[in-house]
């Protein structure tokens, strides 16, 4: 719980800000703490423009901590609806144009020690000209990833870009699940094939549901992203439409590929039972066989075992094996009808 805990709020400041970066269009972005922000947003508010041509700010907050979204009402001017969705905790992911600005919800792997991709978290995101804001309460992978792009000096030329990183990171680290759950479904139909005792079925389950989960849950709605394209804000930059354009064929394109290892997965749990249902069927013919050839000695044994008088073959010094005989020849015929039903079948 405390480790939890610690890794929810590791490199938040007071104002709840993981981490803060001044981008411009001719080089990359640089780190800035909550003051070098306020210091920028009053010199950018009192001329109306920014200190270089295509210069913008990322920042990035821990919903965790009690003081980011405070500080952001406080300090930013963002619109109602944003803290709205934040507080209705919507997790589907979309793209929304509103008011000139690009409201988003991106779904993505919670960032831990173990790769689970079953454990989902969700960021927020409201970006304008000028900025690019960003909420999360438990980390994730894709903005992991782009701060390390960022570290490494990659340019970016306006916040749009930077989103379409973000889905683009996302749609990366879907092909890997895509990826590593294909080569578990190999091994899984190898061993099946080659007749092994395995967990099949149990393991088979929790990759559909995850596999479904995943797609639900980072898919993005169609039309709301037919509507951004159709009608994008002024300030997207034609380069921008594009990417976005391209990224979204890139998801359409993994999101088949899960759609696809779903189908692969089902029609493998399908062939599972109908093995399993094959195989009780034989189980159970067996259990039946041997019930019809212990019938006849059954029902024999209960006749003599009666305590009454008049037993036949009593007082023959051969009726033992004449008993043998009947039994046996009874026995045969109960085998010989079984075993033709069978083939009938």
């Amino acid at each position: 719980m405390k480790s939890d805990l610690l890794l929810q709020t590791y490199g938040a400041d007071s104002s709840g800000m993981v981490c803060g970066f001044l981008f411009s269009s001719t080089r990359a972005g640089r780190p800035i703490d909550a003051d070098q922000v306020l210091e920028w947003l009053r010199e950018y508010d009192g001329r109306g423009e920014a200190k270089e041509a295509g210069e913008f700010l990322w920042l990035h907050f821990n919903l965790a901590h009690s003081a980011s979204e405070r500080w952001m009402r406080a300090q930013l001017d963002l619109p109602e609806a944003f803290f709205e969705a934040l507080q209705e905790g919507s997790h589907s992911t979309r793209i929304e144009h509103a008011d000139g600005a690009l409201r988003a919800v991106v779904n993505d792997v919670m960032f831990n020690l173990e790769f689970i991709p079953s454990e989902i978290a969700t960021l927020w995101i409201y970006a304008n000209q000028r900025i690019i804001v960003t909420a999360r309460l438990k980390p994730l992978r894709s903005v992991d990833r782009l701060r390390a792009s960022v570290r490494e000096g990659e340019i970016f030329r306006s916040p749009a870009e930077l989103l379409v990183h973000l889905m683009r990171d996302q749609a990366d680290l879907l092909v890997q699940i895509v990826r590593r759950t294909s080569a578990d479904v190999d091994r899984i139909e190898d061993r099946f094939l080659s007749q092994r005792p395995t967990q099949n079925r149990l393991d088979l389950g929790a990759m559909r549901r995850m596999l479904t989960r995943l797609q639900r849950m980072l898919a993005p709605e169609p039309g709301a992203i037919f509507r951004l394209l159709a009608r994008p804000p002024r300030w997207l930059q034609q380069e921008d439409v594009q990417d976005l354009r391209e990224s979204t064929e890139e998801f359409s394109v993994v999101l088949s590929d899960v759609a696809g290892l779903i189908e692969r997965v089902r029609l493998l749990q399908e062939e599972i039972i109908s093995r399993l249902e094959e195989q009780n069927n034989r189980t159970l013919f067996t259990l039946t066989l041997v019930t019809v050839l212990a019938m006849p000695i059954n029902i024999v044994a209960g006749f003599f075992g009666m305590n009454v008088g008049g037993i036949p073959l009593a007082d023959n010094r051969h009726g033992f094996w004449v008993m043998v005989f009947l039994v046996a020849a009874f026995t045969g015929l109960a085998g010989w009808w079984a075993f033709r039903r069978r083939k009938e079948r």
